[in-house]
């Protein structure tokens, strides 16, 4: 069987990587939100045109990364979520939102300090882990029904 995982939220370490790296060998398909933060901010105005108002010039790139992000959501079996500790994720918390609507298996993943702030993410997830590996031995487990080491 093959995994589809949705990789969503933070784009500024490198815990996909270390994700899809740790889970070479696995039958997983990995997708995710276009990563370069230049490129996502600016693809509306690039194909739509250019805004004088930055809220529009913003909006724009929003409404067109949604439909990638959509197609990644619904597609996907299995949705991580994570937020960094150095910036916010809100789009993050909108992918997790939409996923638990769609009923999809959510793996959130986030650093402890961030416990008590995302309480009501952790509540629709299926598991909480705190660092990429664990996610790959979920992934792993799922896949083989193999435990760590």
């Amino acid at each position: 069987m093959t995994l589809s995982v949705y990789l969503s939220g933070e784009i500024h370490t490198d815990w996909r990587e270390q994700i899809t790296e740790g889970a070479a060998g696995l039958d997983v398909a990995f997708s995710s939100p276009v990563t370069d933060h230049a490129a996502s901010d600016d693809c509306g105005v690039a194909i739509l045109g250019a805004e004088e108002n930055k809220y529009w010039h913003d909006h724009k790139g929003a409404m067109v990364n949604a439909i990638r992000t959509r197609k990644g959501l619904e597609e996907a079996d299995v949705v991580v979520v994570r937020f960094g500790d150095k910036y916010k994720q809100w789009n993050a918390a909108f992918d997790a939102g939409y996923a638990a609507a769609l009923g999809k298996s959510i793996i959130v993943l986030n650093p402890p300090e961030h416990q008590h702030a995302l309480k009501e993410v952790h509540a629709a997830a299926l598991a909480v882990a705190e660092e990429p590996r664990q996610v790959v031995e979920i992934l792993r487990y799922v896949l083989t029904g193999a435990l760590p080491g």
